[in-house]
């Protein structure tokens, strides 16, 4: 994010130079979405230093959620810009006027378009790498700030061998309708998080972990929800064991279970998981050996994956004639033989 503020403030510098040269709308506009850049980065700088202070006190899940006000700030700074651009732009069309030392205007327009898309990319990559929504969300600005560049070099360009001195301000409102949807796009997406939206991806990961280390006690599991703060994710749900079990020995399974989420989902934070013990109607889907409660022969078990573990509560009473099969309920379980 340093790199960010930096980049951001010299390129910036550089626009409006640029607009010194030609006097062009477009650039302007673009010159004007800088400014933008470089308060977002900065806003987003101190967003990613409160959001890796560790839990706390007053903030026992941490502040990681931080990054997510930081991300619908950035959103709305680039629907201004792109109101901003749209004023900007409009008089051009309806007066144009001439455009001098175009030539130059454009190869400095080119080194600046070509150094914020190295950064913007890099930035998504690292967001991507950390979890950071406060740093995907700068470089996707930065990006969109590349996509305004090139709508400006393009009508420049049209400009310059057609001599049609509205496409100036026309280019520049097009490019500020391209913004907008990108800007309206970081304001959802950062408040789905503020949320606590749930996240397929999230969910399919946790519940792949939990399958792959199932144990013959960990008869089923339901009410499955996951969020993210920042790099840190929480998770918590429900684990029915069988309900001869100790009291000793149910908390052993579920520290273990706990354990192995910490250790195999990047970024695990607090797994809270409640146990629960077995009824009559999971004595068939029930894998677990000897049980001296047991009333009926275990026939099944659950299958889990996402649609299942984040339902109120499984389907154990559900029919299974063999094999692999789809209740109307969305269960699905595999027979004990296989």
């Amino acid at each position: 994010m340093v790199v960010s503020v930096s980049v951001s403030t010299l390129l910036m510098g550089v626009k409006f130079y640029t607009y010194w040269l030609t006097g062009s709308a477009a650039i302007l506009s673009d010159a004007l979405e800088s400014i933008i850049n470089v308060v977002a980065s900065g806003f987003a700088l101190y967003s990613v230093m409160f959001a890796a202070k560790p839990p706390d006190l007053s903030h026992p899940y941490g502040h990681g959620k931080a990054e997510y006000f930081s991300a619908g700030f950035e959103g709305a700074l680039i629907i201004l810009a792109a109101g901003a651009i749209v004023w900007e732009a409009l008089p051009r069309i309806l007066q144009p006027q001439p455009v001098p030392r175009l030539d130059a205007g454009l190869l400095l327009l080119l080194g600046t378009c070509a150094v914020n898309g190295a950064l913007g990319i890099w930035l998504v990559r690292k967001g991507l790498a950390t979890n950071s929504a406060a740093v995907s969300a700068d470089g996707k600005h930065i990006i969109s700030d590349v996509y305004t560049s090139a709508g400006v070099i393009a009508g420049l360009v049209l400009v310059r061998q057609t001599g049609w001195l509205q496409l100036d301000g026309a280019i520049a409102c097009l490019v500020a309708l391209n913004i907008l949807v990108i800007g309206v796009r970081l304001v959802r997406e950062s408040s789905s998080r503020l949320m606590d939206a749930s996240d397929p991806e999230l969910l399919d990961q946790i519940t792949a972990v939990i399958s792959k280390n199932r144990r013959p006690q960990w008869i089923d599991v339901h009410r499955m929800r996951a969020w993210r703060s920042g790099e840190r994710i929480h998770a918590d749900f429900h684990l029915i064991l069988p309900r001869s079990l100790s009291l000793e020995a149910a908390h052993k399974e579920v520290t273990e279970v706990e354990r192995i989420l910490q250790s195999q989902v990047p970024g695990m934070g607090d797994a809270l998981v409640h146990a629960e013990p077995c009824i009559m109607p999971e004595f068939p889907i029930c894998g677990y050996a000897p049980c001296a409660g047991r009333k009926e022969p275990a026939l099944r078990q659950p299958l889990w994956y996402r649609d299942a573990v984040v339902s109120p509560a499984g389907d154990p009473g559900g029919k299974v004639a063999g094999g692999l099969k789809k209740q109307k309920s969305g269960r699905r379980f595999s027979r004990v033989d296989e």
